[in-house]
């Protein structure tokens, strides 16, 4: 039976978190500075992971290497087999031959890629997350973005930027339901606090994919509507989340989002808009060209070679097109909104008291853990739903059988070391949970005080960043900073709210999506690249989250609900 001590090291907070912190430093480091592979820097956290749990911590060797094949075996189902799904329902869709109509379709919408950047990434990404999240997101619009000519690297960094602020409300609002499961705080009043947090990051999310695609000039040529996306999806994040519903929060504001981008584009066009589409095919030519930018799913030709050449798009081709992203809205909508179909599922789940592990580890507070039960979620998981619908649109397409089983095959075999790097950081992070090193780093954070409230954001980036989940941050952190919160004399569901809100921008430098993103557009092996390109993005946002949180704590609080 191993209890966690939150103070192995000479009975100090602040030099246990030190040694508690090595292994998420070895990830960092490896992997931005030493410029690592995503799954060597993973297996070299998880390494000194468990070093740090068997000699500072005193953790049973035995119970260490539970701890990590736990964690791997999460790592691989329900996460990469959500991913594998939504990549080869994307592969279908451009066997198929209906691709090419969707973007298209995209192009009538408006034929300027920074605008479409926006739609995708933001918009239609951010429906992907209210109603699916663990990464499917990032797999699809990923895709999709360099479907239509973006260079992979810049797809990738657009995809991991822009899933951010929908990520609180993700998967019907997983991530509140569960910090609301474990504080007792009601959910929709948390949901209400993050409400008022997260919309101040959406509402310049799409500027910073503009500047992302196309720099300045792109900034300054379509501003409208990339404000009035970022404006709309700002307001009904804010208003759903306080006076509608919180699982429903993300549906309504990427679909008001996408609505303001067709309004505005209906009585204003930008200008350069030609100009910005050779710049961004260019670049995507020579980076092709240089060979530096890996094995992409595919190659798309010339955009306006492809607009030329094909057939009207009749009604029946719209429908097609669109019929895969329909499907996917419907399936998740109603498992995950009509109670029978939700109750259903959820009975179908397996609970799997993980062998050797599950009764031997307490928590700090010497109640028995219940994070050594792994839950196989074979059919409820987006996963499988995913599956489902991958079945169903390889029928509606007729793609054969054996055409669709070479598909999964060959997209399995693209995943090979993104499951590892998967795999790795989830072991890493189930080591640190249960040998107490999360633990540690939190309560040192929380022992700040009334300074604690311009902190508590950080906690949460943190969490996301190990464990590539807002919902497992709220799972590790949520109780702390109640807890934190009542002691320092600050508003609880302020705190817990925060959580929330910088797990949201912690996603981007999760090794999980990096390795998820780089697999998407064909850069396995350069996650480190993309993980330096988007940490910045990332530590500013927070910043930004940290001050919001520490000011409605004190000067701002007239802004809460």
């Amino acid at each position: 039976m191993f209890t966690p001590d939150l103070e192995p090291l000479a009975g100090s907070i602040g030099l246990s978190a030190a040694v508690a912190c090595l292994p998420l430093l070895t990830v960092f480091v490896t992997l931005g500075l030493l410029r690592w592979k995503a799954h060597f820097a993973g297996l070299a956290g998880l390494v000194v992971a468990l070093a740090v749990a068997v000699l500072a911590y005193d953790m049973p060797m035995t119970l260490a290497g539970l701890s990590a094949t736990q964690g791997f075996a999460f790592g691989l189902f329900p996460i990469v087999w959500i991913v594998i799904c939504a990549i080869w329902l994307y592969e279908l869709t451009v066997t198929s031959g209906r691709f090419d109509d969707l973007r298209r379709i995209i192009d009538s919408i408006s034929d300027d890629p920074r605008i479409q950047a926006v739609i995708i990434a933001f918009g239609f990404g951010g429906l992907l997350e209210a109603l699916a999240g663990f990464g499917a997101p990032v797999a699809i619009t990923g895709v999709m973005l360099l479907a239509i000519g973006f260079a992979p690297m810049r797809a990738a960094v657009v995809v991991l930027l822009a899933n951010t602020a929908p990520v609180a409300f993700g998967a019907i609002g997983i991530p509140i339901l569960t910090a609301g499961n474990l504080t007792g705080i009601d959910y929709h009043e948390i949901g209400a606090y993050v409400g008022h947090q997260t919309p101040f990051i959406a509402l310049f999310v799409p500027l910073f994919i503009v500047f992302l695609t196309d720099g300045r000039r792109g900034v300054a040529q379509t501003w409208p509507v990339a404000l009035a996306v970022g404006v709309v999806f700002a307001v009904a994040q804010w208003v759903s989340a306080t006076w509608i519903s919180v699982e429903l929060t993300d549906i309504i504001a990427s679909l008001a989002g996408i609505a303001a981008a067709v309004v505005v584009l209906r009585f204003w066009k930008p200008t350069g808009s030609d100009a910005a589409r050779e710049r961004i095919l260019l670049a995507r030519d020579a980076d092709l060209d240089s060979g530096s930018s890996g094995t992409a799913p595919i190659t798309p030709a010339p955009v306006s070679t492809r607009t030329a050449e094909a057939a009207p798009l009749t009604t029946q081709r719209v429908l097609l097109a669109l019929f895969p992203y329909l499907l996917v809205i419907a399936v998740f909508s109603v498992a995950k909104l009509w109670a029978p179909v939700t109750g259903f599922l959820a009975s179908t789940d397996i609970a799997v008291p993980w062998p050797g592990l599950d009764g031997n580890i307490l928590t700090a507070a010497g109640s028995p853990a219940t994070t050594t039960i792994y839950k196989f979620t074979w059919l409820s998981t987006p996963g499988t739903l995913l599956l489902i619908c991958g079945v169903i649109v390889a029928a509606v397409y007729r793609v054969s059988a054996p055409d669709a089983a070479r598909l999964f095959a060959s997209t399995l075999i693209k995943l090979r070391f993104s499951a590892l790097t998967v795999g790795a950081v989830l072991a890493l992070a189930y080591v640190m949970n249960q040998s107490g090193q999360t633990i540690t780093i939190g309560t040192w954070i929380a022992g700040t005080g009334a300074f604690f409230a311009y902190l508590s954001p950080i906690l949460g980036w943190l969490g996301t960043a190990v464990t590539g989940s807002d919902t497992s941050a709220n799972a590790l952190f949520a109780t702390l900073q109640q807890t934190a919160a009542i002691n320092a004399g600050i508003d609880p569901t302020l705190l817990v709210a925060a959580n929330t809100s910088g797990g949201v921008v912690g996603k981007m430098i999760s090794p999980q999506n990096l390795a998820i993103a780089a697999t998407a557009v064909g850069l396995v092996g350069r996650e480190s690249e993309i993980f330096r390109k988007v940490i910045w993005w990332s530590l500013g946002l927070l910043l930004a989250i940290c001050l919001l949180v520490g000011l409605q704590s004190s000067v701002l609080a007239w802004m809460l609900p």
